[in-house]
């Protein structure tokens, strides 16, 4: 998959949000001061080549959705930076997580939980 500057992951959040949309809407996403309608417009496009969006034409105008999901761009996302940064190792990943994060006692707790939730489903289906 290809990587995604700011500006496009930025429509892809609005896109992903609207679920489906013509260029007015995305643009209707942005808060003030908004980019230009033509700055969207060449960021929507660049998606469509990348084929992160397609499209529907309706008369002359183009409806716009996403054809990645917003967890499948996050699993990929999160793979290549395990990857450059981690040496592809998720206990790597974890350990700076838990430590630069400065997560409260309470958000260690819960990560714990959904830890042992995970290792019992898959203790179960194993």
């Amino acid at each position: 998959m290809k990587a995604l500057t700011k500006a496009e992951e930025q429509v892809m959040k609005y896109l992903w949000k609207l679920g489906r949309g013509y260029l007015k809407d995305i643009v209707a996403q942005y808060s003030d001061p908004a980019p230009a309608y033509t700055t969207v417009s060449t960021v929507v496009n660049v998606l469509v080549k990348k084929e992160f969006i397609g499209f529907e034409t309706h008369g002359k105008s183009k409806e716009y959705y996403p054809l990645i999901s917003k967890a499948d761009y996050a699993k990929e996302s999160m793979q290549g930076m395990m990857h450059t940064f981690f040496n592809d190792s998720p206990k790597q990943f974890a350990s700076f997580f838990t430590q630069e994060s400065e997560l409260s006692i309470e958000e260690l707790k819960e990560l714990q939980d959904m830890i042992a939730a995970e290792i019992k489903k898959q203790e179960n289906n194993g």
